[in-house]
């Protein structure tokens, strides 16, 4: 096994690989450790479903847990704003606005666990 020491976004990792000489039926194996948390920021919006012509809410796309919520009903906020953030798989997955907007209602604690597809916070 050899370890290596990499930074990912500012984020430091400890990696093991295992050595394989080609041509071995063996798979190598990888572990990867963080050294600190890690924050996963979606490349995408958090998943939208229409609640009539003026208003959408942003749903869990995995089971997890509510770490932190970054809004309150009545602040405005631009598309691509952090809005919520969920713990899943150890790690915290950034949740951002779809579009330019103001929050209507936030249907979550933090602490609190969600599951796939539930309704987090509403915008209009």
């Amino acid at each position: 096994m050899r370890k290596f020491l990499i930074t990912v976004n500012k984020q430091q990792f400890e990696v093991e690989v295992e050595e394989v000489k080609s041509g071995s039926a063996a798979k190598p194996e990888t572990s990867v450790k963080p050294s600190g948390t890690t924050v996963q920021k979606s490349a995408e919006p958090a998943p939208v479903v229409s609640h009539g012509s003026n208003h959408k809410a942003i749903t869990a796309p995995m089971p997890g847990n509510i770490f932190k919520i970054n809004v309150k009903p009545g602040d405005a906020v631009k598309k691509g704003d952090t809005i919520i953030i969920l713990e899943a798989m150890k790690m915290e997955n950034e949740l951002t606005a779809h579009a330019d907007g103001k929050i209507s209602a936030v249907n979550v604690k933090v602490g609190e666990g969600v599951s796939l597809g539930q309704v987090l916070i509403e915008m209009e």
